[in-house]
């Protein structure tokens, strides 16, 4: 039976980085927040290769003597608290003493810092946790840190790193957000001997945002400030209908750390319901500050997350902070365009001579396979399509056993919501979503296009710019075939800016730019995956259909007659891509029992 044993310190060291140093980016995170709590108002920093081979970071701070030097060095060794009920009191980013220690632990590590009423500065190199010396150097008030070969003495950590595209870009993403989180400092960021950005510093965020991600984003913004009894809410919102498809330009800060928030992330999504259609999620910089006793930021190991004392008042206060800064534009409310389900009660608009018809509870039954026999009956003779293209030659696994029956069956009643095409058949009543069963073509469609590579572009006159932040321009610039072989021309124009200069035949040039911002979302979330095509091309077949559709306001009968023949001339007719159901039915029965007949 083994022992127990108290581990050396090295390795106690080692175990920490495993938790506190996940990828280069962390090791910036840390050493950028060792140097804003050092009062730095110029912050530089450098990296190679994706930060395997070289990280410096140099400020103009306060710097520490040869002994704190030392001490920092130790394991919770900080100057940020002295005792247990200072973490209720916190207002700086470190705290725990664990950052230096595990950095220098797994890699090769130089500290050289000077104070002001020092003539000489302090040099320590540690390499793999290893004291090499401490001795005297030259330079100027501040400190700088040069961390090398990282994970040389845990080699097994650096093959879980990804390519150095991926970890440069998660480097500029971390200084990017210490740069918003304090403008009044000045940051330079070098990858490679090439300054990515150098960024004065500035009086205002919107500044600060512009230098960083860009004018278009910028004038996309308006500012926003409110203020409630231990609660301030400031910073910079997106227009009403303004989104994304992906919250990573969602970005928070709780008393100035950047943080995720799962509270504050939902307060804002919840705050633009009625400003974006579902599944869209707006643009957000903004700043939460309350008293550091109402926050735990001791939560995670690299203080990612946080939990509030009070998360409803919380989420009470920014959405009501939101709400009133929307209403105050006084702009157009965008409509939610994602079609639903009639709900038990809603009364539905017939034409002219019907009386409106009351779906009561409980809400209609949807249908599940196989196809009603009426219904695969009167589908089965083809009709003239309205669409600009034909529809895609799926094979219905009872297509065979169908026989050749007009629609006559079918009589057309009309709109109810500019949504839903009512039919009264032999079974009952039918309801179509329009846009479901557009959908659901549209896909099969594309799908076909794309597995056969026979997708047709348009090019545009005058390409689209596109910028985008260093994250998302690695995937672009990584699946740039991908897209380029199904209808898209896109070109690398400078440093995370690109240009869109051919765009699919069913896409209007205007939608380029959001969806090729929703295909980056869906990389970065992994819906494209690289390895296995058809699933990559099925998703952006997904996202391609909802931006595909062009719903006429007022269609005649025979376009939503053919409407119908197209849609079950698909694979799956009964459910569009996302999985909502394309019609329902209600029978004889079904009426007869809700009528209490």
């Amino acid at each position: 039976m083994a022992k127990v044993r108290i581990l050396p310190d090295r390795v106690a060291n080692q175990i920490a980085a495993g938790e506190v140093i996940e990828r280069p980016a962390a090791v910036v995170k840390e050493l950028v927040e060792n140097a804003l709590d050092a009062g730095a108002t110029r912050i530089e920093v450098e990296f190679r290769h994706g930060g395997r081979s070289l990280m410096r970071i140099e400020d103009n701070g306060s710097g520490m003597t040869r002994d704190d030097a030392l001490l920092a060095l130790e394991r919770h060794a900080t100057s940020k608290i002295a005792e247990a009920a200072d973490l209720d009191r916190l207002h700086s980013f470190g705290f725990r003493g664990e950052a230096l220690p595990s950095i220098a632990s797994v890699s090769r590590f130089e500290l050289q810092t000077r104070v002001a009423d020092s003539d000489v500065g302090t040099e320590i190199l540690i390499n793999g946790g290893k004291f090499v010396h401490v001795r005297d150097c030259g330079r100027p008030v501040g400190t700088r840190m040069e961390v090398t070969h990282l994970f040389n003495s845990v080699p097994a950590r650096r093959k879980f790193l990804k390519t150095d595209a991926t970890e440069a870009a998660h480097i500029v993403h971390c200084v990017r957000l210490y740069a918003l989180a304090s403008p009044q400092v000045a940051f330079t960021l070098i990858e490679d001997g090439r300054v990515i950005f150098r960024s004065p510093e500035c009086s205002t965020l919107a500044e600060r945002v512009t230098e960083i991600f860009g004018q278009q984003i910028a004038d996309s913004l308006i500012a926003i400030e409110s203020v409630e009894p231990g609660s301030k809410l400031s910073g910079l919102i997106g227009r009403p209908g303004v989104g994304r498809a992906t919250r990573h330009e969602m970005i928070v800060f709780v008393n100035g750390r950047p943080v995720d928030s799962r509270t504050l992330n939902y307060a804002l999504i919840e705050s633009y319901h009625e400003s974006l259609p579902k599944g869209r999620y707006p643009l957000a910089f903004v700043f939460f500050e309350c008293d550091p006793a109402a926050v735990d930021v001791n939560v995670h190991p690299a203080k990612r997350e946080v939990r509030f004392r009070s998360e409803p008042q919380v989420r009470g206060f920014v959405i009501r902070s939101v709400l009133q800064r929307l209403r105050e534009l006084g702009a157009p409310v965008v409509p939610v365009v994602e079609a639903k389900a009639i709900r038990p009660g809603e009364a539905v608009t017939l034409p002219a001579g019907l009386a409106p018809l009351v779906v009561p509870a409980p809400v209609p039954r949807f249908f599940a396979a196989p196809i009603p026999a009426p219904i695969r009956a009167a589908i089965a003779v083809p009709v003239a399509t309205a669409s600009p293209q034909p529809p895609v030659a799926s094979e219905l696994s009872d297509r065979e056993a169908r026989h050749e029956i007009s629609m006559s069956s079918w009589r057309f009643i009309g709109l109810a919501h500019g949504s839903y095409a009512l039919f009264e058949t032999s079974a009952g009543l039918v309801l179509l979503d329009r846009r479901a069963a557009h959908e659901r073509i549209w896909f099969d469609r594309l799908v076909a296009q794309f597995t056969s590579g026979s997708v047709p572009s348009q090019r545009l006159l005058l390409p689209i710019p596109l910028e985008i932040d260093p994250i998302a321009a690695a995937l672009l610039i990584d699946r740039t075939k991908f897209l380029c072989g199904h209808g898209f021309e896109i070109g690398e124009f400078g440093r995370n800016f690109f240009r869109i200069e051919a765009v699919p035949t069913w896409m209007e040039p205007a939608d380029a730019e959001p969806f090729v911002r929703d295909v980056l979302g869906a990389l970065r979330e992994g819906r494209l995956p690289e390895g296995n095509l058809a699933l990559a091309r099925e998703e952006l077949a997904r996202i391609s259909a909802a931006k595909a559709i062009r719903l006429p306001t007022a269609p005649a009968e025979a376009a939503l007659r053919a409407l119908v023949a197209e849609l079950f001339a698909t694979r799956t007719p009964l459910t569009s891509p996302s999985g909502r159901p394309t019609f329902i039915e209600l029978n004889h029965g079904e009426l007869a029992r809700r009528f209490q007949k």
